[in-house]
């Protein structure tokens, strides 16, 4: 056989094959890039969750409960009742006071005694107690009607390990002791040296009865110090009496001088008898507490004519206060009741005329009720926990603002109606000891007893306020003052900012999408696009910079300008559109590109100027002169901004009911006339309308102004020149280019022929935007609307230099506001690590990661969406 010849056509499908056939490193190629977007696609999941998982590891351990570390209990020897007890921050040392002034200072973990001091009482019978807040300083009242004033504390110092002494006796695993002190080893390898300071050192003779009440407070400075304290005698007499301490910094020797002023009569029946007292440490108020249920509160504001301000019933009728309490910065009553009751009461200034000061006792919280009668309350000395002891042996620690019980405690050993409980200076444990000197101690951990959901996300009535708010206020002036965490007054003021800035970016950056898509020439186009996309590249920080140091000094300074541009600017594009429809159509069609963009921006200009030159006559004309007096409700009434607000929408309102009423007898007169003509008729049908809506604008306004309403106070109030007004402009420039670029590309990305069949069928190119483009792309430019909004919810250097960061929630437009971002930003340097504010911070962060993430997503999803009908159209 011989073989044949291949034919042209065969020749011819062979080169197509070969020609078909794609190469193998294009092969490769793309299964690499394909691969390489997967990994990255994945990474960039893998990333956001991992965001996710650190973000919950820090926060979690704010919801975290409580736990236990360790228990002990031992009996000491003491020969009479235990009437005070201390305890040092480190649960090293406690020191217990007896009716005879035996001053036993024990080791709490094991129970061994490390010292024991005399205070010598000169022979009188202990009959009442009460210490500082701190518990070092503690006055006495005996029997004979005298006070005596001690110190029952420690001191720390650090002992190198070189220097320790020898002799020590090693008490147990951790310390060892030397004549009353109790060496600790620390992590540095010295030894932490504690001790117990107990001296006795005044005493004053207050009454010739018995005092079976006191209080104590220690105020003044460190050179002139005031002791005030608050007595009770068996007669039913109350007394208040301040010693004032002069300090001779030469020589050291101190000058007392005590006055007591007796206070006026209870007023209390036979059948009821006092049961405590209390003293502010400013001195400016007493309160007592009967069995009958009652509180009553002196005004001792004036010591030379004190008087009685309330009396105030705080328990039920039968139910008596058997314990009562300051929390720290005595603003906040802890009162216990003989059924178990806890309530906190504030003094609130309500102006009432039944008080001498305008002050008033009201109950701001109930606490979970104890079993039994409460009958020792003991607050702590740097927070709002408070422990209370019932009759039942129970110890329960209270933490009062975020309303929860940290630890319910049990007594195991026996209890004494004189039982009485302290918690350690750092809130880390109780010490409780009853009269007969046998003493229990608990070590606990709780780290954020401050934090729950409620206080996080919902009100609270914290001292000092009329009423429960929202509130975010990490950080004061003094220590006695809470943190608030409240993330509420950020998240509104994340989204607050995010309003007023869509309010300016969506109408600008719509419409000159809009303009860029449908309208101008393509090569006006070419060259307003891409500079419109380079003002994102602009740096926040400069933005703000620019915020706070130009644009907010200059809106406070041309307020009037301000306010009448934003009509102005309208107007002026209005004016020159009218301009442009009055030439005739040969000198239209031949100028339409840049020229017409020439003259639309030179009519802006123009009129901006303009508002320029009268922002001053308005600000005299309608608001009397000065604006910013005008939006603290000093002077004028609300109708001059009213007819503002109210004047766009009368305008739509007016047009609307022309083109309903009038609008085909319009569209036919102006049918049958040329071009110039018809815009010169158009042009007096918008002046007059224009003149109907401010007449319209002007009546509504008097009349909400005649029946009382006054925007000011709410949406409008006082002028802060770092305000949300700024804000929104600066942060409008910043997200205009997002929402610009993906809304010019979805109106860009609606099928030409659609476009055509429109204008084709006689529609103006107007109408076919508004009637076939717009509603074809309304799934991407909401998506461009959303992706701004996330871009403006996230904002952090803008807000931070030209919002005042002020954690406040109102609506005005003139006053500042703190964002989530910038709270961020501004506290977190300065937060200790994995304490309260550091973990509130990072749950601020994951509540912004959140809310961004459900704004992008949402956007992605309908953009997804209308990419899908893009497609089928």
């Amino acid at each position: 056989m011989s073989d044949t010849a291949p034919t042209t056509s065969e020749r011819g499908a062979a080169a197509r094959k070969r020609r078909m056939t794609t190469r193998t490193s294009v092969v490769l190629g793309e299964k690499l890039a394909g691969g390489i977007i997967t990994v990255g696609g994945l990474m960039v999941i893998v990333a956001v969750l991992g965001i996710m998982v650190f973000l919950f590891r820090v926060v979690a351990p704010l919801m975290a409960g409580g736990s236990v570390d360790g228990n002990v209990r031992h009996q000491l020897d003491l020969p009479e009742q235990v009437f005070w007890v201390n305890g040092d921050e480190f649960q090293t040392l406690g020191t217990l006071v007896d009716a005879g002034g035996t001053a036993l200072t024990f080791h709490i973990p094991t129970g061994t005694e490390v010292a024991r001091e005399v205070l010598d009482f000169n022979g009188a019978e202990v009959t009442s107690v009460a210490g500082t807040l701190e518990r070092d300083r503690v006055a006495f009242g005996f029997n004979d009607g005298s006070v005596r004033f001690a110190t029952v504390g420690f001191t720390s110092t650090a002992t190198s390990r070189n220097r320790m002494p020898v002799g020590l006796t090693r008490i147990d695993a951790r310390d060892q002791m030397l004549d009353g002190f109790v060496y600790t080893q620390v992590g540095t390898g010295d030894f932490r040296t504690n001790s117990a300071v107990n001296e006795l050192t005044s005493v004053d003779q207050i009454s010739d009865q018995p005092i079976i009440a006191i209080d104590y407070r220690i105020g003044g400075t460190v050179e002139r110090p005031t002791i005030a304290f608050a007595t009770v005698d068996a007669a039913g007499q109350v007394r208040v009496s301040q010693s004032r301490v002069q300090i001779n910094m030469m020589t050291g020797d101190e000058t007392v001088t005590t006055t007591t002023t007796e206070l006026p009569p209870l007023g209390i029946g036979a059948d009821e008898t006092i049961t405590g007292i209390l003293m502010s440490g400013t001195g400016d108020r007493a309160i007592v507490a009967t069995d009958a249920g009652f509180i009553y509160r002196y005004d001792l504001r004036n010591m030379d004519a004190p008087s009685m301000a309330e009396r105030r019933r705080v328990a039920d009728d039968g139910v008596g206060v058997t314990a009562l309490t300051f929390l720290t910065a005595e603003d906040a009553l802890v009162v216990g009741t003989d059924d178990g009751g806890i309530a906190v009461w504030f003094r609130l200034q309500t102006g009432t005329s039944a008080t001498t000061d305008g002050r008033e006792m009201v109950r701001a919280r109930v606490h979970a009720p104890m079993p039994a009668s409460v009958i020792d309350l003991s607050e702590a000395q740097r927070s709002k926990e408070f422990v209370a002891t019932d009759a039942a042996g129970n110890v329960w620690v209270y933490h009062s603002t975020s309303d929860q019980v940290l630890f319910q405690l049990a007594r195991s050993g026996e209890l004494t109606a004189d039982t009485q409980a302290m918690l350690f200076p750092r809130s880390d444990g109780v010490l409780l000891v009853n009269d007969s000197a046998e003493f229990e101690a608990w070590q606990y951990t709780q780290r954020h007893p401050e934090v729950t959901l409620k206080v996080l996300f919902g009100k609270i009535w914290y001292e000092g306020y009329g009423q429960p708010e929202f509130i975010w206020q990490s950080t004061a002036g003094t220590d006695l003052s809470e943190p608030k965490y409240s993330l509420v007054p950020l998240i509104f003021g994340t989204f607050k900012a995010a309003f007023y800035a869509m309010i300016f970016a969506v109408p600008i950056a719509l419409m000159a999408a809009i303009y860029t898509s449908e309208f101008v020439d393509k090569r006006v186009r070419g060259t307003v696009k891409p500079m419109m996309e380079m003002m994102e590249s602009l740096p926040t920080v400069v933005l703000g910079f620019i915020a706070a140091l130009v644009l907010a000094p200059l809106v406070e300074e041309w307020i009037g300008a301000v306010l009448l541009g934003f009509f102005a600017l309208p107007m002026g594009l209005m004016i020159g559109a009218f301009v442009w429809q009055t030439l005739p159509a040969q000198t239209a069609l031949k100028y339409d590109g840049f020229p017409k963009f020439t003259l639309m921006g030179l009519s802006i200009l123009i009129t901006a100027w303009i508002a320029a030159q009268l922002g001053a006559s308005l600000e005299r004309v309608l608001f009397y002169g000065d604006f910013k007096q005008w939006t603290t409700g000093r002077i004028g009434t609300g109708t001059p901004f009213m007819f503002l607000i109210l004047l766009p929408l009368s305008y739509f309102v007016t047009a609307w009911t022309f083109r309903k009423q009038f609008g085909h007898h319009y569209r036919d007169l102006i049918s049958g006339l040329d071009r110039s003509r018809a815009g010169m008729v158009d042009a007096v049908r918008w002046i007059v309308l224009l003149g109907l809506a401010m007449a319209l604008s002007l009546l509504v306004a008097l009349g909400l102004t005649a029946i009382g309403y006054d925007p000011r106070g709410s949406f409008i109030d006082s002028y802060q020149q770092r305000n949300a007004l700024v804000v929104g402009f600066i942060m409008a420039f910043a997200v205009i280019p997002n929402i610009y670029t993906l809304a010019e590309d979805a109106l860009n990305s609606v099928p030409g022929h659609l476009r055509a069949a429109s204008l084709a069928c006689g529609a103006t190119p107007w109408q076919t935007a508004r009637w076939v483009i717009l509603p074809t792309a309304a799934s991407g430019v909401f998506s461009a609307v959303m992706m701004g909004m996330g871009r403006a919810v996230g904002e952090t250097m803008i807000v931070v230099m030209a919002a005042g960061n002020t954690p406040i929630m109102e609506w005005n437009i003139f006053s500042g506001l703190r964002t989530l971002s910038a709270n961020i930003a501004i506290e977190l340097p300065e937060a200790v690590k994995d304490g309260t504010n550091y973990r509130v911070l990072f749950l601020a962060a994951l509540t912004l990661f959140v809310m961004t993430f459900i704004i992008n997503t949402g956007a992605e999803l309908i953009r997804q969406r209308f990419r899908k009908r893009a497609f089928n159209l």
